[in-house]
């Protein structure tokens, strides 16, 4: 069975960059906007589509996996290709903090 980009991914999303500061201010609103959905879900999951039915932009799904924001959750069988992802802990905290000075 040939291996998937999606296989790559989590391996690389294993050794994300621990200790780094992450800071909302340092995110684009794409990667802002598919991240804050992950705050209303159980684990932070991730999703794979836009409000509109569109797919996320991988680019946008590696973009924060590679900063630390997000991780892969785990490998889908039927669609090898897709991220399925959900926040780190890192993330959650300071996207929370980031909402609760907004609503101030």
């Amino acid at each position: 069975m040939p291996e998937s980009k999606h296989d790559d991914v989590v391996k690389e999303g294993r050794n994300t960059t621990s200790g780094v500061a992450l800071k909302a201010e340092n995110l684009t609103a794409a990667q802002k906007r598919w991240l804050l959905k992950g705050l209303d879900q159980p684990g932070g999951k991730l999703p794979l589509f836009d409000s509109s039915g569109r797919e996320i932009p991988a680019r946008t799904i590696r973009a924060c996996i590679d900063a630390g924001w997000a991780e892969p959750w785990f490998s889908n069988p039927i669609k090898p290709d897709w991220l399925v992802c959900k926040l780190t802990p890192a993330a959650i905290d300071v996207l929370s903090a980031s909402q609760n000075r907004n609503k101030r």
